[in-house]
């Protein structure tokens, strides 16, 4: 996976009024720490930060963190954004070395089409959006893919569906279901209402037939 090289200021000042300086300058603040470094307090420019994260790998990107003459490798962990503004509020960046073996999460895509379950007014049903995986920081993937195609109602695609890259270690339970094809909305809802009022399609009686219900041959005898 290629580095993105990011510059960042150092010593810049805690708290919420310098915070608010520095967010008004278009910058982000944040934090350098891991491997025995102690927490660095630093800055980067919002729009740069931005364009470095923009690429495949989302998340996973490797930054080469420029802070006055010393280059950190890390990974943004921990973005925080405004409750309110799309914009992020602050970042950590975690130093890892190229050698160690990382967790990451690696969003999954379904390619192709589920043509079985489409024909049958059915839905793709996605339960699983992302996969925990273990690797060094080059071998992370930027995403993962399932592919769909031979999908039918009813059926169900699971993590051991999904081809791993190699040096990837895999973290989400294998059978975890990723995608699902479920009846048409109108169908399930009738079938869930039906089994919520304990009706298992027969008429008269639940469980007993309207001919054999209680007195009906009593009634026919007498008439």
């Amino acid at each position: 996976m290629p580095e993105v090289t990011l510059t960042a200021e150092a010593g810049r000042e805690i708290g919420s009024s310098s915070t608010r300086r520095l967010r008004a300058q278009g910058k982000i603040p944040g934090v350098v720490y891991g491997h025995g470094t102690d927490p660095l307090p630093v800055a980067v420019v919002a729009r740069e930060f931005q364009v470095a994260m923009s690429g495949e790998a989302g998340l996973n990107t490797l930054l080469s963190l420029h802070v006055e003459g010393t280059d950190f490798l890390t990974l943004a962990r921990d973005i925080q954004h405004h409750p309110f503004k799309n914009v992020v509020t602050h970042v950590d960046f975690q130093i890892v070395r190229r050698d160690e073996v990382i967790s990451a999460e690696v969003t999954i895509n379904l390619v192709g089409e589920a043509i079985e379950v489409q024909h049958g007014d059915g839905i793709v049903d996605q339960q699983l959006f992302t996969l925990a995986v273990k690797a060094r920081p080059a071998d992370i993937p930027p995403s993962v893919d399932i592919d769909i195609s031979g999908l039918t109602i009813g059926d169900a695609l699971h993590v051991s569906d999904i081809t791993i890259p190699s040096g990837v270690e895999l973290e989400t339970d294998p059978e975890a279901t990723v995608v699902a094809g479920q009846p048409p909305r109108v169908q399930a809802t009738a079938e869930e209402e039906a089994e919520a009022a304990g009706i298992t399609g027969v008429t008269g009686i639940t469980g007993v037939p309207s001919e054999e219900a209680p007195g009906a041959e009593s009634e026919s005898a007498e008439g």
